[in-house]
């Protein structure tokens, strides 16, 4: 069942038409967190850690060789004095960790001399400072693929109590030209390729737990190329099931599927495809049957229809481990640092 603790129910209530990272940034100033970020010599690491070491919510530990990542400051004009800086190969708590590291991965027979050279690695070393609690949260993939951020966050964060999966989720943010914003949460976009039934009752979940964080009431629509029967197939079958389930173990929950995206999105389609549904016409959560068409999806809404895309945010985890695209900007790295911060505000809701 999907749960939300009380602090955030107050905040989305009051800000549930307004997306903003000013919500966010309210309660990490109320409870600061700290934030890794692995590739600690990228310039767009060091001008958005710049930006966080201005403010007083988010303390940045940077991950890397101090005199590189000050020669790069310095070279590319970023200021981050008073910045936080752990290099793998002095660590004075190495040992510490690599006792911990063997002992979570004792199953693959792991040595400590082993382990010590995997913990060289700034990903692996970054998320043991989030296993230690020397950090919440840890941000990478600006120059690591998505698989080097997530294999050591399942090895060693692995997946909260119930679920079996990483998911993600995109936010897609648009201003409406009276004010305020039209926010919507897609997911599973890049993480899980083929998911079934199941799997896609708990991203579904999930989605909808990381959407009410950011301010959406859900009205979770799962997506296929039929309405309630109007197509036949496997994939049909699969998006009905999983709705059905999902209804099943979340009884308040407005969820419709199997629908197609114009009746979820649009009142006019949806009064004449499916009258009967809940969510038909204003879903804003929004459930993929596969990988190929939630990458698609959300990129279509971002290319074509304007919207901010923030993500991949990436779900289920004991503490909130998120990846960058390699062609990320500084600005996404500060928003992104700011979304994972929250999330380990939240993540025992």
């Amino acid at each position: 069942m999907i749960r939300i603790n009380n602090q955030w129910r107050t905040i989305i209530v009051e800000e549930r038409k307004n997306f903003g990272f000013g919500v966010l940034i309210d309660i990490l100033k109320k409870n600061p967190k700290t934030i890794v970020l692995t590739e600690g010599t990228d310039p767009r690491i060091l001008e958005a850690s710049s930006r966080l070491l201005a403010s007083n919510f988010l303390h940045p530990i940077l991950v890397g060789d101090p005199d590189k990542i000050y020669e790069v400051a310095e070279e590319s004009g970023f200021n981050i004095r008073g910045s936080e800086i752990i290099n793998p190969r002095n660590f004075d708590r190495m040992d510490e960790m690599v006792e911990m590291f063997c002992e979570l991965r004792k199953s693959k027979g792991v040595t400590p001399e082993q382990a010590r050279e995997i913990l060289y690695q700034n990903n692996y070393f970054g998320t043991m400072l989030v296993k230690m609690g020397i950090a919440d949260s840890l941000l990478g993939g600006a120059t690591y693929s998505t698989a080097d951020t997530v294999r050591p966050a399942l090895q060693l964060i692995k997946t909260r109590p119930g679920n079996t999966l990483v998911s993600s989720c995109f936010i897609l943010v648009r201003p409406f030209a009276t004010g305020g914003n039209e926010v919507f949460a897609m997911g599973d976009c890049g993480i899980n390729i083929k998911p079934n039934e199941d799997e896609l009752v708990e991203i579904a979940e999930e989605t909808v737990r990381c959407a009410r964080i950011f301010g959406v009431d859900p009205k979770v629509a799962f997506l296929s190329y039929s309405t309630y029967g109007s197509g036949k197939g496997e994939d049909v079958d699969k998006m009905r099931n999983a709705a059905r389930k999902t209804k099943e173990r979340n009884p308040d929950l407005p969820i419709s599927g199997e629908i197609q995206f114009d009746a979820a999105v649009s009142p006019r389609v949806a009064k004449k495809k499916c009258p009967q549904s809940e969510v038909a016409g204003n879903a804003n959560t929004f459930i993929f049957p596969d990988i190929n068409a939630g990458n698609i999806g959300y990129k279509i809404a971002q290319r074509m229809g304007n919207f901010s895309a923030y993500g991949p945010i990436l779900l289920g985890l004991n503490s909130p481990i998120n990846d960058l695209s390699r062609g990320c900007t500084a600005d996404e790295v500060y928003s992104m640092a700011i979304i994972t911060a929250a999330l380990a505000d939240n993540k025992d809701a």
